[in-house]
């Protein structure tokens, strides 16, 4: 009888862990961005924001940013090009819950940069 009931809180206890685990994903990540009012190489440059709107520590964030197209260099430990169409956040390392990661670039228009995938950290 009790190695059964500790099978079962084995179980329980696993089930729950991963539960909050996977309470944190791509859609607690936030993209936002505004123009700064200055021009580079008369292009409009932009700020963006990547906020971690969840209480638990993400890394590895991932956005598509096909190329990530600036005329002024771009903070490269805020965001890297990994391939053609995707960039790495933060080097990948861990965004703090509430946490927020800024950089800029001047392009023609403005860029977006959906979420793609992270790892929560809980």
């Amino acid at each position: 009888m009790a190695a059964t009931l500790n099978i079962f809180l084995a179980i329980l206890l696993s089930i729950t862990n991963g539960a909050y685990g996977a309470s944190c994903g791509v859609s607690d990540i936030a993209v936002s961005q505004a123009r700064t009012g200055s021009l580079v190489e008369g292009q409009p440059e932009y700020e963006v924001t990547v906020s971690n709107k969840c209480n638990c520590a993400q890394s590895n964030v991932f956005v598509n940013c096909f190329g990530l197209n600036s005329v002024e260099p771009v903070d490269p430990q805020a965001i890297k090009p990994v391939d053609a169409n995707r960039c790495i956040i933060n080097e990948g390392k861990p965004i703090a819950g509430g946490a927020q990661i800024k950089f800029t670039y001047a392009w023609k228009t403005p860029q977006d940069f959906p979420v793609v995938s992270s790892q929560a950290l809980c």
